[in-house]
């Protein structure tokens, strides 16, 4: 059995390129901050982001994690993963992203986010769970939600 797909099927004909990522569950009290990206388009999403080349996983979510939201972690423990078939158009690129979902504890805000058009929230729980734009993210905070997964 492979990975679970959120989202639209992979469209016949159209190549996809795999794009492996990081994002973080990062939840503090009743509160769960997650980030607004403006650009392309308004989208509420778990922190997190792309794994370089030749980088771990880890390193790509503390990378990730303090550019979108400017939070420092610690303890981060991989609960899962999914994927989804899109087109990026920031990358002009057809992709197949592979998430990996972290649950962390957030340390200390040490600045602003760091890219541009990411604006970093602390929303309620369950409203996030809500607001989260793509069904993988939405899934992963309904299972810590639900008290499957504890920090």
């Amino acid at each position: 059995m492979g990975i679970r797909r959120f989202g639209e099927p992979a469209r016949n004909g159209q190549r996809y390129r795999a794009r492996p990522g990081a994002y973080a569950i990062l939840p503090r009290g009743s509160s769960v901050l997650i980030t607004r990206q403006e650009e392309p388009e308004s989208e509420f999403q778990l922190p997190g982001g792309g794994i370089d080349p030749g980088e771990s996983a880890i390193r790509a979510l503390h990378r990730e994690v303090l550019e979108e939201t400017g939070w420092r972690i610690s303890r981060p423990r991989r609960i899962g993963a999914f994927r989804r078939f899109t087109f990026m158009p920031e990358y002009d690129l057809w992709a197949e992203k592979i998430c990996h979902i972290y649950l962390a504890y957030p340390i200390r805000a040490v600045s602003e986010p760091e890219e541009s058009g990411h604006l970093a929230l602390w929303l309620p729980l369950d409203f996030a769970a809500e607001m989260l734009t793509n069904e993988g993210d939405r899934h992963f905070l309904s299972k810590v939600l639900s008290g499957n997964y504890r920090p």
